[in-house]
């Protein structure tokens, strides 16, 4: 994967640490650069060493980080610069979203609105990779399947219309969004972040989703089709850099999907 080209760029540049070849928890990442056109380079994807740099960064930093996703940030300076590692889905985009204008301007605590919906959806991002790991996430799927298949049934009819159904209610009270976006009128990370989920969602569970889809149309079809379409995102899909659904946090088994 070749840096992202975009804006002119002249802050601090930017090296995604992530696993190769899936989407999985660096695509929050990668979709806040897309978003905003801003060059960063996927060290694990420029090719076979790629992923022994990403090993060895996060291991050498100070403190090491416990697994990627991970940020390698450098800044220059006259004294020749230096460069930090930020680990954590949500702490990297709670450091990217003011710096990327994906937060909006002037209100302190909308920084911790557009924060708490990010975690949230994440936290929906979780529950979904649990369903095919619910016992031990070293062991593979097939060593857990009689409790995948309980897990699968709770989420689906408890857990994904529980996180729906608020999702839904903030985009109808967020009147200034029109249906559109989470905060304010403008995208945020937790437009991202939400729209990533429900992709992958999708991915694993569609029976399910096209069976309660009419039940969250601001959610399901107003909100999801517009961040699909900002520019940077539709630029994104369309270049061939996003990286498909596989074997990642979320899996597609039909027996899942009931």
């Amino acid at each position: 994967m070749t840096p992202r080209q975009g804006k002119y760029h002249t802050g601090p540049k930017y090296e995604l640490l992530y696993h190769p070849e899936i989407p999985g928890r660096g695509e929050y990442v990668r979709l806040v650069f897309e978003a905003t056109g801003t060059p960063y380079i996927d060290v694990s994807n420029q090719g076979k060493a790629g992923y022994k740099k990403v090993e060895q960064t996060i291991t050498e930093a100070n403190p090491p980080a416990f697994a990627p996703p991970a940020l390698l940030i450098h800044y220059e300076g006259h004294d020749g610069g230096s460069s930090v590692v930020i680990s954590q889905t949500p702490n990297i985009l709670l450091y990217l979203g003011p710096k990327l204008g994906l937060v909006p301007e002037g209100d302190e605590t909308a920084l911790y609105y557009v924060n708490g919906l990010a975690l949230t959806a994440l936290d929906m991002c979780n529950e979904a990779h649990d369903v095919h790991h619910p016992i031990d996430v070293e062991k593979y799927y097939e060593e857990q399947k009689p409790e995948a298949m309980k897990k699968s049934y709770a989420f689906r009819k408890k857990r994904i219309p529980k996180f729906f159904a608020y999702f839904e209610t903030v985009l109808t009270k967020n009147t200034e969004g029109d249906g559109k976006y989470l905060v304010g009128n403008r995208l945020t990370y937790a437009d991202t972040t939400l729209w990533q989920v429900l992709e992958g969602i999708d991915f694993a569970f569609p029976n399910t989703i096209r069976k309660i889809s009419k039940n969250y149309p601001v959610l399901l079809s107003k909100f999801r089709e517009n961040i699909k379409d900002q520019k940077g995102i539709s630029e994104y899909i369309s270049s061939g850099r996003r990286r498909p659904f596989s074997i990642g946090v979320f899996r597609h088994y039909p027996e899942l999907d009931v």
